[in-house]
């Protein structure tokens, strides 16, 4: 069962599963269109305990945005900062850095966008620990999408790259 309650400046959002020992999620998001504040839990009755908490914080700018994410149950933190830059014909660059409290480790990935055409869009991303990852998306009809993906890592070139096809279509 959901229940979700919505308004221009906030969402309140509650599932509760149908079985014998029920998960209930909460989630809520407060906010304007230049900053909004957000949270979610999970709480299992068949273990009496939180199973997920995350919160977050979104400032948005008329051409970019920057945002901050505690996840993980506070073990994780991730910011980052998205910029639309008119020369990529509507495409963008974006910079995440990411923290993993109980293993010390930090994670820099770097990306952009290129809009090729009003329907085909091309995205490159890369992370400081070597893997490479690189999406064409076709827009075939209005909301189908033929999409190709690719990805490999710089580091490990005796690993075989990946590949993907995606065909997502809408009537």
């Amino acid at each position: 069962i959901e229940v979700q309650y919505l308004h221009d400046h906030a969402g309140f959002t509650t599932a509760v599963d149908l079985n014998r020992n029920p998960t209930i999620d909460f989630s809520a998001t407060i906010g304007t269109p230049g900053i909004a504040f957000g949270a979610e839990t999970s709480y299992s009755t068949s273990v009496g305990k939180f199973t997920k908490y995350n919160a977050g914080v979104c400032l948005k700018l008329p051409s970019s945005i920057a945002s901050v994410i505690l996840a993980d149950k506070g073990d994780s933190m991730k910011v980052s900062y998205l910029r639309d830059l008119e020369r990529l014909n509507g495409g963008a660059v974006v910079g995440e850095i990411s923290r993993k409290f109980s293993t010390n480790e930090n994670t820099l990935t770097v990306g952009c966008s290129y809009v090729v055409d009003p329907r085909t869009t091309v995205k490159v991303k890369l992370n400081n620990h070597g893997n490479l990852g690189t999406l064409l998306q076709h827009e075939l009809t209005h909301k189908s999408f033929l999409t190709i993906s690719g990805a490999f890592e710089t580091k490990a070139l005796e690993n075989s790259p990946k590949f993907g096809f995606s065909l997502l279509l809408k009537p």
